[in-house]
Order: structure tokens, then sequence, then C-alpha cells
């Protein structure tokens, strides 16, 4: 017969109160940090002081990811699962000085300049006690000089430029500034949270993740919770460019789950008021039964969810997938409307992004008898004709 869960296994669980106040707090605070991939040291320095005052042991990998972990009854050499953000946003390069003085830029990560198009960026240099300020033009920026050119210039990485926020006019000036090929740009963020909730700011993905995360990790630890099972909390810094969770996992994480981003646009399923659980992504299908559980939990502890189906999207999860890691994988999010542009999300999704997290992580294994071990038997495999029982709750 196949293995199956006990069913009294979700009283376990208790739906526990997330400090909002915290969350928004550490979530302004990420987005002020620039963190463009490459360049993420500063904004992990805070990340790292946030899981230190928590009480989290943790450590850092040589690249630079860091892993925090809370006990739970399993011990040392059980199995493990993973909760994983990413530190890092899109950005950009310099990639050329300009003969009049201003800079030609290519994108780090994934995006638009459509959305570059009037904002305002920090500059740094390899002088670290240095950095400029500046603004991402269009070409044709005034409509006093080019009329109605300035509504039919195309769109793209070439056709905007960075006017420098110094006196200077040619090249050789932007040399002189310690200005070089190969810099970093990152654009300002701008957090703004309105009375309603709402809030907008750039690089919400994926430091509304990391907030949310940090404050369900909170949560368990204010509230004396037992874990089922080790917790690792791992913080990534190259999501952006495709690395993400390609390493930092050990061998022992029968489960992850990462956090990031949930799409809101027109046929779409996610909302920025409710935690949003994918079936899939452009890498392919989540585990069939970790995604069923979240949702179950969901239905049983009354968090508002979704499910959906991202196509132009990927995640830490794909990452690790992709470099042999043998876990099952889901992805829940946040809802974003106009990701890696101006972007925007409401405080009731990341809440209950933190709510489904603190829950699953009082939980066991989706399948204890066969997850626990990398490798089995065919008579002992879990079957799509099973449910765990966190899927059995009301609907």
């Amino acid at each position: 017969m196949p293995f199956t869960l006990a069913p009294a296994e979700p009283q376990r669980s208790k739906l526990l109160p997330i400090d909002m106040d915290y969350v928004t707090d550490v979530m302004v605070r990420l987005l002020r940090i620039p963190s463009p991939s490459g360049r993420t040291d500063h904004v992990m320095q805070l990340v790292g002081e946030e899981i230190a005052a928590l009480g989290m042991p943790f450590e850092l990998t040589r690249r630079g990811v860091l892993r925090g972990e809370l006990c739970g009854e399993g011990g040392p050499g059980s199995a493990d699962r993973a909760i994983i953000v990413h530190a890092d946003t899109i950005g950009c390069m310099v990639k050329e000085l300009k003969d009049n003085g201003r800079l030609t830029l290519v994108p780090i990560g994934t995006h638009s300049a459509r959305f570059a198009e009037g904002a305002r960026v920090k500059i740094f240099v390899d002088d670290l006690e240095r950095t400029y300020t500046g603004t991402v033009l269009p070409l044709k920026a005034s409509g006093h000089r080019w009329g109605d050119d300035v509504d039919t210039q195309g769109v793209g990485w070439e056709q905007v430029e960075v006017r420098v926020d110094e006196v200077v006019h040619d090249a050789g000036g932007l040399a002189a500034l310690g200005i070089d090929v190969g810099d970093f740009v990152a654009f300002d963020a701008h957090p703004v949270i309105t009375p309603s909730g709402y809030v907008k700011s750039r690089h919400l993905d994926d430091k509304a993740g990391i907030a949310a995360a940090l404050g369900a990790f909170k949560s368990l630890i204010d509230h004396g919770a037992v874990l089922p099972v080790n917790a690792h909390l791992l913080v990534t810094i190259a999501e952006e460019v495709g690395l993400g969770a390609s390493h930092g996992l050990d061998a022992d994480v029968a489960e992850m789950v990462s956090i990031d981003t949930s799409v809101v646009a027109l046929g779409q399923a996610s909302t920025e008021h409710t935690v949003n659980i994918a079936s899939q992504d452009s890498s392919g299908p989540f585990d069939y039964h970790l995604v069923r559980r979240l949702a179950g939990l969901c239905r049983y502890h009354g968090i508002d969810y979704r499910r959906d189906v991202y196509g132009y999207y990927r995640s830490d999860a794909a990452s690790a997938l992709e470099a042999g890691v043998e876990t099952r994988a889901a992805l829940i999010g946040f809802g974003i409307d106009a990701s890696h542009g101006h972007e925007r999300t409401h405080l009731d999704g990341v809440r209950r992004v933190a709510e489904l997290i603190a829950v699953y992580l009082q939980t066991d294994l989706t399948f204890r008898h066969w997850d626990t071990a990398p490798v089995g038997e065919l008579k002992d495999f879990p079957s799509t004709l099973v449910q765990p029982a966190d899927d059995l709750g009301p609907r």
C-alpha cells in the first residue's frame, strides 16, 4: 500500500500572527540598499544582521550566499527543508563612455529599457568613497527640441543614456571622475507605502520576499513553535541572472519552497492581496504533492491564496533543480503588478506569504517515509493517488 500521512498531522500547525511592523521596517530598509546582481555585499550585511538578531545561526558560502538554520526535532543528519529568497535585483552596467559626456548601459538581468527611462540611478566606481548620481533618459529627451520625434523614438537599451549629475561634457571628463566601463549602475527604489497598504517601489522582487521570510521565522521563534524538520533559510545573490540557488543547498534538503514575485496581469490568477502558489513556470511543473499540500494548508488555516501558471518566469527553484538538487520544489509569492518595472504589491499579500511559510514549517515532510532518504523502493514511492493529509482540510 502507498504510504500516506497520519490524518491528525495538520492539527499540529497553528496560524501564527506576523509582526507586520517588523516586516515593513525590514522591507523598506532592504529596498533602500542598492543590490544589482554582482554587487550584493552591502545588502547581505543587513540580511545577516537581521538573522543574527533573531538568534538564528548562519554561515556564508565563498560566493556570498547566506544559509541560516532553525533546528527542529529531526536533529543533525536528518532530512531538512529550505525556504529560498534572493537579495539581488535587476540593474545595469556601464558599456561605453560617450563623447557627449553620458553613459551607454547594458542591463543586468532581464528587464526593458522602457521602464528605465526617467529612472534615477547611482553609479558605483572603483573608488569606494565615491558614487555618482544620474538619470536614465531617452536619446531624444526634450520635446522642445525634438517635437513629435520624442514619441516615435524606439525602445531599447541602445535608445537610452545616463545623464550624470556632474560638470562633464565628454568621455575624458567621465574618465577623470573615475567612471569606467564595467561600473555598476543601480536604480533608486523610492519605496512608498500608501495609507491603503500598497507598497510601490522598484526591487520588491525579491526584497519583499526576504521581509516575508524573516517575518515568518521571527513568528516561529517568538511563539516557541516546534518544528518537526530542520528549516534552512537560503538567501541567494544571483537569481536575476539565472544562477540563484544553483549552490548552497546541502544534500539533506528534501523539500524547498522558493519565495518570489507572482505575476499580476491580464490572464493571470495571482493577486496583490493573496499568497500565490505556482503550479508551473517556464522551467516546468513544480512538485505535484508539495504544491497541493501548500494549497491544502491555506484552506485548512483560512489563508487566502490563488494558484497560477507563469510563462515568462523562472526562480531560484529552477536553478537548484537544474544543478541536480534531489528535492521536492515549490514556488509561492506575493503578487506584483508591473514586475521588473514600476512595481506594486500590497502588505496583505506579503503577510499571507509569511503566514503560509510559518504554518508550513510547523508540519512534517510531505512524505516522511519516502523523503527522509535520497533513494528507496518502488513499493514505497508516493503516488498521485495519495493525498498528503494537509490537503484534506475544509475547502
